[in-house]
């Protein structure tokens, strides 16, 4: 061997080293892989490329020149998950901490550029306690050329971030203007601040789990869109959620074979939706038995429970759905569940998945706390979001639809393309027991007190038959058809094959100015 292939070997055998062997089993230790490791799980086998392996960072003050490690702290590279080429880069925790410095950036944003460039997925490993404290502003500039990177990709190109330890500060901002975070259960953490800066600053007590932990933020703050029980089973939920999307924005969802629901799916959709209005049911049955069997990933599962967003596939295509959730909350429409949805849509769109809405909804969620909270400012997201799409929109009223919660729901009036109803589908301003008690009030009270209720009843019953039912709207073309229960998959398949090539121009501008 040479002199150089010698000088070579011993450079790429540092960089393999991390930050040291010490270090490294450690981190084995606490049940984590290295991010090599990561990377290599990540990849289809033997697919994965390392780029600037040898990368130092070029700090001398407070001893650093004596801790320059080749890598400087992240694996960059890319590969392909399930055949599809993808970039990707892995932050390692056994060099500095994983924190971040201005090499540690470059390359990061290097990739970054070559996703976009390529249009090509960029999949974030994290796993960083923030900013490089001994390269002071150097690091902050770094932090923001990635940002900025982050901005310029949304959008575009599918952005996935999977946090793999203790994100703090700047190191959890980026994930959070990608498309998807993916938390690890009990090993991954997200926080601006941690435990200890807080019970100085306000003298709170909190723990690193309940601060930024999986369970806080997949069921309180709605920041993780998904959680995992493991490394490796967070990697693999990588590749679902880009199952469903495109490599990039002026590209096609990958389509797969069709698979047909059960013989009587149809069937025994008439009878999963109660009679009576108020009654809860799972929102989740019904979809099973429209959607391509097993081929649902739900997004925010355990945040704003009152309504559901999740992939799907009807007849291979991929479609977003979007659902109000009858047994939490009635699947009212509250702060949460509008911001969640926004979101979903938003992404969906970005990414030309048609999106799916089934509805039954009684209105907005009433209180001081929803409307203290901006419910106003939150409920018009939502609003904004299908208005602002131009996927195909298909809509389903399985129940009811009422008051301004309908139009908000995909309607026809914010350019839903195929809007169909159940026969027993109830639209209108509210319910017939509201509109009876403030238009019949008179006639309600000129009734003898023994016959007040019946005739409260038989005003109910003639209200609902004549102003509740979909044929009002069909007749007025709200509602492009009426259709049984068990019709319901044919007539959506039929519209989503019409609406494959839509095409909606819009007037041209920056961009629009979404009520945050």
């Amino acid at each position: 061997m040479t002199d150089a292939n010698k000088v070579l070997e011993e450079k790429r055998k540092r960089s393999l080293e991390g930050g040291g062997a010490e270090r490294l089993e450690k981190l084995r230790k606490e049940g984590k892989l290295t991010a090599r490791e990561r990377m290599e799980a990540l990849f289809d086998p033997g697919t994965f490329c390392e780029i600037d392996a040898l990368v130092t960072h070029q700090v001398d003050r407070f001893g650093m020149a004596d801790r320059k490690i080749p890598g400087d702290g992240v694996v960059t590279g890319w590969g392909t998950i399930d055949g599809r080429r993808v970039v990707a880069f892995a932050q390692d925790p056994t060099v500095f901490g994983g924190a971040l410095g201005e090499a540690h950036a470059a390359k990061i944003s290097k990739v970054m550029d070559l996703a976009g460039q390529s249009g090509i997925p960029v999949v974030g490993l994290n796993d960083s306690g923030g900013a490089r404290i001994q390269e002071g502003v150097a690091s902050l500039g770094g932090y923001g050329e990635v940002f900025h990177r982050n901005v310029r990709c949304s959008g575009v190109i599918p952005q996935i971030s999977v946090i793999l330890g203790a994100c703090a500060g700047g190191a959890v901002y980026s994930p959070a203007m990608t498309d998807f975070i993916i938390m690890v259960q009990g090993s991954s953490h997200m926080f601006i601040t941690g435990p200890d800066v807080i019970r100085a600053v306000t003298g709170e007590e909190v723990t690193f789990e309940s601060l930024g932990g999986a369970s806080t933020h997949s069921t309180m703050s709605g920041v993780a869109h998904l959680t995992a029980p493991g490394e490796r089973e967070s990697l693999q939920l990588v590749h679902r959620v880009l199952s469903y999307l495109p490599s990039n924005n002026v590209e096609d969802p990958p389509r797969q074979e069709a698979v047909p629901p059960a013989p009587k799916a149809g069937e025994e959709l008439a009878n999963l939706v109660p009679a009576e209005a108020n009654a809860p049911y799972d929102m989740r049955e019904i979809i099973s038995r429209i959607v391509d069997p097993g081929s649902t990933l739900e997004i925010f599962p355990g945040w704003a429970e009152n309504i559901l967003t999740l992939f799907a596939r009807l007849d291979g295509q991929p479609v977003g759905v979007v659902a109000n959730q009858p047994k939490m909350l009635a699947g009212t429409l509250d702060i949460s569940a509008s911001e969640k949805a926004a979101r979903f849509v938003r992404t969906c769109d970005a990414f030309n998945v048609p999106l799916l809405t089934l509805v039954d909804v009684p209105g907005f969620l009433p209180g001081t706390h929803q409307e203290y909270g901006g419910i106003i400012k939150h409920g018009a997201k939502l609003l904004y979001a299908y208005s602002e799409a131009t996927v195909p929109k298909l809509t389903v009223i399985t129940r009811k639809a009422y008051g301004g919660a309908y139009v908000v729901m995909c309607s026809k009036h914010i350019g839903g393309d195929f809007n169909i109803a159940w026969p027993r589908a109830e639209i209108a301003v509210m319910g017939a027991s509201g509109v009876v008690n403030i238009l019949f009030r008179r006639e309600i009270q000129e009734a003898p007190p023994k016959d007040q209720e019946k005739v409260r009843a038989e005003l109910m019953d003639t209200y609902s038959k004549e102003y509740l039912s979909p044929y009002m709207a069909a007749e007025r073309g709200f509602l492009d058809d009426v259709v049984t229960p068990a019709e319901t998959r044919g007539k959506l398949i039929s519209a989503l094959a019409l609406l494959r090539t839509k095409r909606e121009e819009r007037p041209a501008r920056k961009h629009g100015n979404i009520p945050l």
